[in-house]
């Protein structure tokens, strides 16, 4: 059996599979979460307690034969503190593997072919992904410079615009109404607290909720056209195809689907959650 572990800052996910050997496909034999997993914000310690303490108890006492490890912040660096952790508490066969939010999204949406690969969640990510591993990769730079196409970018453009006025007063009103925000409220929230990328995104579902409206749709449309003219265009996306995960390209994936269109593009799989591609990819491929 292998275990998958799919982590952000926040939760993680976790998919003991057997690998069903001769089979074209693996049995899931657990599934769970613990809080999230991110080697920036956490000590190895903090780790190592983290997986005794939320992890093993939902585990099958067995053996495993491996471990891949993906999340956030895991650098080939900073990914050496979770492997160093998941190593002292979990009896692995062979060496266990850590790598980034990246590459699980690039094997869970293209498997064994090559494509171009895209996160769209809080933040937003892509690559080029050569059918086993990364081979180009621009900068996403952050929810300041960069994350075109993400829930921070989303609710960010929709607060500039509510306070610019450059959406109808009945959306302001609706809006307002909503999330029971000042505009001194939402200043101090993105200048002065922390986490402000997590509290625009917060912010992004009203646009789903008024999404018929022509100017809301017009908006998630600006958005995501910028993040595949400022990203995904400097692959080569006349050869191969555009996948997403995330939760913003799994509840847009019509407009999604739409701008690519538009720009030339061949949108490929929409995922929200990048495990069952994971499951499928880790059960295909030689240990």
């Amino acid at each position: 059996m292998i275990l998958l572990a799919d982590s952000g800052s926040t939760k993680t996910d976790w998919c003991v599979v057997d690998r069903n050997e001769g089979a074209s496909s693996g049995t899931v034999f657990v599934r769970c979460s613990t809080r999230g997993i991110n080697p920036f914000f956490q000590t190895g310690e903090e780790i190592e307690a983290l997986v005794r303490t939320d992890l093993l108890p939902q585990l099958p006492d067995t053996a495993l034969e491996a471990v891949f490890f993906y999340g956030a912040g895991c650098t080939p660096v900073q990914g050496g503190v979770v492997k160093h952790a998941l190593t002292r508490c979990l009896r692995v066969e062979r060496p266990v593997e850590v790598a980034s939010d990246m590459l699980c999204a690039a094997r869970a949406l293209c498997g064994k072919e090559p494509g171009i690969a895209c996160i769209l969640g809080t933040g937003s990510n892509s690559c080029f992904y050569n059918g086993s591993t990364i081979g180009k990769q621009v900068s996403p730079l952050g929810f300041i410079l960069g994350d075109e196409g993400s829930g921070a970018h989303l609710g960010k453009t929709l607060v500039a615009d509510l306070l610019k006025n450059q959406l109808p007063e009945s959306l302001k009103t609706a809006f307002f109404s909503r999330f029971q925000l000042t505009p001194e409220e939402i200043i101090r929230r993105v200048y002065r607290e922390s986490f402000p990328n997590r509290f625009l995104a917060g912010l992004s579902p009203f646009l789903k909720e008024h999404l018929s409206e022509p100017e809301v749709h017009q908006l998630v449309a600006r958005c995501f056209t910028a993040f595949l003219r400022r990203n995904v265009a400097q692959y080569d996306y006349t050869r191969y195809p555009v996948h997403f995960v995330g939760s913003v390209a799994y509840h847009y994936q019509d407009v999604l689907r739409q701008v690519c269109q538009d720009c030339g593009m061949n949108s490929g799989n929409v995922l929200q959650r990048p495990m069952e591609g994971l499951i499928a990819y880790h059960t295909s491929v030689e240990l």
